[in-house]
């Protein structure tokens, strides 16, 4: 469903030049946005790779806020990727939500966090995920909601623009410059800069996206390359525009000021800079 649009908000960017939705407070009609969805009758996925200090550091609070805020009034199942059942937090969820917890197994191709957390990822939606949900967003843990992450971010490919360089020009976003990258942007083109940290859209897209990441990544690495995945997100939703952006209001770095245009931060990520 198209998101109705208010012109509440003249001082940002609504709508891309390929005309799909920038959902930022005031930009949306929640009263339509909710009675369409209840008839649908949507279950909704959130899915996470916990692991090391993802695990025990951020894991038990980032259950806990989004059980508070995230699709309130929906079915949701989180879904845990983790290597060590044991060390799970224990977090009491409310009415509609469950979670599940699936294995994050180690494979001699895919070396390091993101790979492998993506690799398992894509295994799980083909064999459980695509046949419970309606809708997935894939986050990582080190983010606590703070407002209401409802029914305006549902899409079939949704992206989340990144705080540090939504304010900045084009031509300073850092894709990969190097010609021989799969990730390869280049100088000149582009149009956001997209942040890892949430993506989501419909089991479909969301393993589309994570099969082209994998195919980039083994190409770089054969070529002696080591290309970020935010990088190789970045070219995808270059050539493979999202139907629907979040702003920063979804996704804010607490060490940043807020500025006028954030009306409500949804989402505090906890960067490495916290």
């Amino acid at each position: 469903m198209a998101t109705p649009l208010s012109p509440r908000h003249p001082d940002v960017i609504t709508t891309t030049n390929w005309l799909a939705p920038v959902i930022w407070e005031g930009t949306y009609d929640r009263q339509i946005l909710e009675e369409y969805y209840k008839k649908l009758n949507i279950t909704i996925g959130l899915a996470v790779c916990a692991y090391g200090k993802f695990r025990g550091q951020y894991l038990k609070q980032f259950i806990k806020s989004a059980d508070k805020h995230f699709m309130v009034g929906y079915r949701v199942i989180i879904y845990i990727l983790t290597d060590d059942f044991t060390k799970l937090p224990y977090v009491e969820l409310g009415p509609r939500r469950t979670f599940k917890v699936l294995p994050l197994f180690e494979h001699d191709t895919w070396q390091g966090a993101d790979p492998k957390c993506m690799n398992n990822l894509n295994t799980h939606l083909a064999d459980y995920i695509q046949h419970e949900v309606n809708f997935v967003f894939t986050m990582t843990t080190n983010q606590i909601f703070k407002y209401d992450f409802g029914v305006e971010t549902l899409g079939s490919s949704v992206a989340q623009l990144h705080a540090w360089w939504y304010f900045k020009n084009t031509q300073d976003l850092p894709y990969e410059r190097r010609a021989n990258s799969t990730a390869f942007i280049p100088y000149g083109e582009g149009d956001f800069y997209y942040h890892h940290t949430i993506f989501g859209g419909t089991p479909l897209e969301v393993s589309t996206l994570i099969k082209q990441y994998l195919k980039g990544h083994i190409h770089d690495i054969t070529n002696e390359l080591t290309s970020t995945y935010e990088s190789h997100l970045n070219k995808y939703f270059f050539v493979n525009k999202p139907t629907k952006l979040l702003s920063p209001e979804y996704h804010w770095d607490p060490n940043f000021k807020i500025p006028p245009q954030i009306k409500h931060v949804k989402i505090v990520w906890h960067s490495e800079m916290s």
